[in-house]
């Protein structure tokens, strides 16, 4: 779980640089969101109808937790003393607990429109999108979604 967390912020992170480093690669956040949601959709077998009342939830999740991302963003600067130190991993803790927490009430948001089963496969399915995503991001072939 602490895993999943890590690399949705890495991603995150360079979804957001990701307009920074344009020049290097043609990265798009739009066809990054797209292809996500058309992955997510296929592999949790979602029907047109709870696709559309799916991913405005989705999305709506996604920025509340880019609002934490982005604060955590401040924590990458290495603390200059022990007490900087500790106060980093407290807010980090902090941070990482806030995520969770978004996720937990938009996960019981998401089973009123889908099935249980459904919403599993949901976050399944975004685990691997991101982890094919971040191996093609690193190996420069990334385009806005992963192979498969």
């Amino acid at each position: 779980m602490m895993k999943r967390i890590v690399v949705s912020a890495v991603l995150m992170l360079m979804v957001v640089l990701g307009a920074n480093a344009e020049e290097q690669q043609k990265f798009s956040p739009e066809k990054f969101q797209a292809d996500l949601e058309q992955f997510i959709t296929n592999e949790a077998g979602l029907t047109t109808e709870e696709a559309a009342k799916f991913f405005p939830l989705y999305r709506e999740m996604q920025q509340k937790q880019r609002v934490v991302y982005n604060k955590m963003r401040e924590l990458f600067k290495i603390p200059s003393d022990e007490a900087a130190s500790k106060r980093a991993i407290q807010r980090r803790d902090q941070y990482e607990l806030e995520l969770k927490q978004i996720a937990q009430t938009y996960h019981n948001k998401f089973l009123r429109v889908v099935s249980a089963t459904k919403v599993y496969k949901t976050i399944i399915a975004e685990d691997q999108f991101h982890r094919r995503a971040f191996r093609n991001f690193g190996a420069g072939g990334h385009r806005g979604g992963p192979r498969r």
